[in-house]
C-alpha cells in the first residue's frame, strides 16, 4: 500500500487500501454499487473535495496513510 496524497484517485483508494471504501464513505464520498461512472473513478481526492463530494480531506489522508 503506497502513500496517498491529494493527487490519488478514488479508484486508487478503492484498489490499494483494504478499508478504502469505508473511509471514503466516512468522509462523505458514496461510491455506490458497481461504481460505473468512469470519470468519478479517475477523479483525484482534491477534485472530489473541491466539488463538495468529500469532507475533511486532510482527515481522510491521515486515515488512509495511518500504519
Amino acid at each position: 500500500m503506497g502513500e496517498f496524497s491529494t493527487r490519488s484517485t478514488i479508484r486508487e483508494v478503492l484498489e490499494e487500501h483494504p478499508y478504502g471504501r469505508q473511509f471514503l464513505w466516512e468522509y462523505g464520498y458514496d461510491v455506490g454499487d458497481g461504481f460505473v461512472d468512469v470519470l468519478s473513478q479517475h477523479q483525484s481526492l482534491l477534485d472530489a473535495a473541491r466539488n463538495g463530494r468529500l469532507r475533511d480531506l486532510e482527515g481522510l489522508l491521515d486515515a488512509l496513510n495511518r500504519p
